[in-house]
């Protein structure tokens, strides 16, 4: 005979990121592609426009690839 509480699986709670949480993973995230941005640039960072505006200056793109860029990488995500 097998005890039947030992057979029970474990729950295993998953919780979702918090805001804050999310937004430190979209940043090392964006650090890991872009390296050219310092921790400053990353700070400072607190929208899509604002990542559109340190492509710009720090890789001298045009403001549309810069556009078309962030929207690719953030797919939606929020800062």
């Amino acid at each position: 005979m097998t005890n039947s509480s030992a057979m029970k699986s474990e729950a295993t709670i998953v919780t979702s990121p918090t805001a804050e949480e999310s937004r430190k993973i979209l940043l090392k995230e964006i650090g890991t592609k872009w390296n050219k941005f310092s921790e400053q640039d990353m700070t400072a960072m607190k929208s899509r426009d604002d990542l559109v505006t340190h492509l710009v200056a720090k890789y001298s793109m045009e403001k549309g690839q810069a556009q078309r860029d962030a929207d690719a990488f953030l797919k939606g995500r929020k800062f």
